[in-house]
């Protein structure tokens, strides 16, 4: 049995993109289709491409089907992760409450269908991972093992943006959808949590996690707000963006933030 320290040093391999061949098996499946891949080796899961991988060790992970069994294998199915700088992505729909009480109950889970579709666009197109659907929410992350040179912090914010970009309305009628985004990146245990022998989920927990909520529920319809720590790790220049002190429950210290909206697609 491998050790904890090299289960822990196996999964920061993973999550920081250290695969042997990583980049090569990246430049040779991206010529077979089609999506969906798996978001580190590209891998395909659908279409010729997937039909054929099916019967290939390149199989869906049984953790997350995201991810392959090949680039995870050496993870297993088991509890476990490592400590690793991650950036995360919150986003709901505000007011929902109010929002679902004018519609039928069939309408509100289509209005919810169309903003997940949305959201999971955006966040795979930026390099990152969906990692649940909160009813009115969802929560993404991004490491490097996804998105590569770009790097976590800048593919949130631009997942962040095209969010609000996909909800918003036509010739300046307005959003179809009001939405606020809140992005945080920090220190968080990243790797498969739940019980052993039931269900299992590839996440992440920590204060960097729960900063993120946190923003993202003093976003207001049509906000991006992005942590200091998130704008530093991106490079983003910021001379000409609005910045808050925002006091957020739960929390002792205070955290700055800049306000984006739906143009912040790039850094």
């Amino acid at each position: 049995m491998p050790s904890a320290r090299s289960n822990d040093e196996m999964w920061r391999d993973f999550l920081d993109g250290r695969i042997e061949g990583l980049e090569r098996m990246k430049s040779a499946f991206r010529r077979i289709p089609s999506a969906p891949r798996c978001k580190a080796c590209q891998a395909p899961f659908g279409g010729f491409g997937g039909k054929v991988f099916r019967f290939t060790p390149w199989r869906r992970w049984q953790a997350n089907s995201a991810l392959c069994s090949i680039c995870t294998g050496s993870l297993g199915t088991s509890v476990g992760g490592a400590e690793v700088e991650a950036t995360f992505l919150f986003a709901d729909i505000r007011g929902s409450t109010g929002v679902a009480e004018h519609m039928r109950p069939a309408a509100y889970q289509e209005l919810l269908q169309r903003f997940y579709q949305v959201c999971a666009m955006a966040v795979d197109d930026a390099g990152g991972l969906v990692d649940k659907f909160l009813g009115d929410g969802v929560v993404a992350f991004f490491v490097p093992v996804f998105t590569g040179d770009g790097g976590p912090a800048a593919s949130a914010i631009r997942a962040g943006g095209g969010i609000l970009a996909g909800v918003a309305g036509s010739a300046g009628e307005p959003d179809w959808l009001p939405v606020g985004v809140g992005v945080h990146t920090g220190l968080a245990y990243v790797g498969v949590l739940g019980a052993e022998g039931g269900q299992l989920d590839f996440t992440g927990v920590g204060d960097a996690v729960n900063t993120a909520a946190r923003l993202r529920s003093v976003a207001t319809a049509g906000e991006l707000l992005v942590s200091i720590a998130t704008v530093e790790r991106a490079n983003l220049a910021t001379d000409s963006l609005e910045r808050r002190t925002l006091e957020l429950k739960g929390r002792e210290e205070p955290i700055d933030v800049v306000v984006l909206g739906r143009t912040a697609v790039g850094t």
